[in-house]
């Protein structure tokens, strides 16, 4: 369990962290107002906390732990989560908390959350940013969830993957929006969801499972140079 500081420019003048990444999942929560972002470049699919049930969306950055296959033309990724920016921080109503056990505050970090006059730092900057867009975000989107379920839009999908190295992978506890119910909402339903915006939102989630296939090749890609 983390123990969580209040983070302020005295307690943490000298601490530094290491630049947002990743991480070790490669399912990452987003908000709606990453959707657009994040379909050019993953899947969108839906999962469910273990804790509690709760359906919540993610970007499908790789298909196991510490793997990242989303396109890096110039060798930056095409989409960085705010998860990831904000990674090690947390909002505590209005103030942000940091875990100084977590991974990014170990040993080697290099970035400072705060410069000599004891203002934040553009790295800090960064998560604060992605913290207040991750709270703007989640209310629309905790809404978006429950309208699919309300309407029976959402059914499971396994993603079942080969390999040429021989390894097979399948993907399981994984949920996408159904084409078939979209189909069979009615007139009313619909045009209340898309005056709401979740129906755009739902075919940009269907839209973006076509980056399976996409990286499952690119994945292969990176077994032949490196076999």
């Amino acid at each position: 369990m983390e123990t969580l500081e209040l983070v302020n420019s005295d307690a943490h003048a000298t601490l530094r962290m290491r630049p947002s990444g990743l991480g070790g999942s490669p399912f990452v929560r987003v908000v709606h107002n990453e959707f657009a972002q994040a379909a050019a470049a993953c899947p969108l699919l839906l999962s469910k906390h273990a804790e509690t049930g709760a359906f919540y969306v993610g970007a499908l950055m790789g298909f196991k732990e510490g793997e990242n296959l989303i396109d890096c033309p110039d060798g930056r990724p095409a989409f960085q989560p705010m998860e990831a920016d904000r990674d090690g921080f947390f909002a505590i109503g209005e103030n942000i908390a940091l875990d100084r056990a977590h991974s990014r505050f170990a040993n080697g970090a290099s970035d400072l959350l705060f410069d000599s006059e004891g203002r934040p730092t553009s790295s800090l900057k960064v998560v604060q940013t992605a913290l207040g867009r991750l709270m703007a975000g989640s209310a629309g989107t905790e809404l978006f969830i429950a309208e699919l379920v309300a309407h029976g839009l959402i059914e499971p999908i396994d993603i079942k993957l080969n390999f040429d190295d021989g390894e097979r992978l399948h993907l399981e506890g994984l949920y996408t929006v159904s084409l078939d119910a979209l189909g069979d909402l009615e007139d009313a339903a619909a045009l209340k969801l898309f005056r709401a915006g979740h129906l755009q939102c739902a075919h940009i989630m269907v839209a973006s499972l076509h980056h399976i296939s996409l990286m499952a090749r690119r994945r292969n890609e990176r077994l032949a140079m490196s076999a």
